[in-house]
């Protein structure tokens, strides 16, 4: 495993989910640096440190979605979208693209379909950001691996 391209992955994901909040409107619930009390009901979320939040993303998100068997920068693409959209939806999704690009895609129709429901509208800006932001990580970890 590249720790490099996890912590990357890592500090992409904290500048989206940042610490804790409780919004009544995300069916995650209760959530604490992206780790929600719906996946980890174990857990006291308000008091978890970014320690225990990265040791959950390697063993619950990178590890499940294989992301250390895929190059990079898709594996920062798979492992955001497996904590976003959930793992098993990351690990399809990445299987049936032909491209990062068709990737992005998908799930960008997703956040679509998402957001006809009112529940939801309200992330979707939030959503696109975060997915805009994920295209320029992306489209600059292909021009690393290019220079290399």
């Amino acid at each position: 495993m590249n720790l490099n391209h996890f912590k990357e992955g890592m500090d992409f994901i904290q500048k989206w989910e940042g610490g804790y909040v409780n919004n009544p409107n995300d069916p995650g619930g209760e959530t604490n640096f992206g780790i929600s009390k719906r996946s980890h009901p174990e857990l006291d979320i308000k008091n978890l440190t970014l320690m225990d939040a990265a040791a959950i993303y390697l063993n619950d998100y990178w590890n499940k979605a294989g992301c250390s068997d895929i190059p990079y920068p898709g594996n920062i693409a798979v492992f955001d979208t497996a904590v976003n959209c959930g793992v098993s939806r990351a690990i399809t999704w990445h299987r049936k693209a032909a491209t990062i690009g068709d990737f992005l895609k998908t799930r960008e129709d997703h956040y679509i379909r998402l957001a006809r429901d009112p529940q939801f509208r309200v992330f979707f800006k939030g959503w696109m950001r975060r997915l805009q932001d994920l295209r320029k990580l992306v489209e600059i970890g292909i021009e690393k691996t290019r220079s290399v």
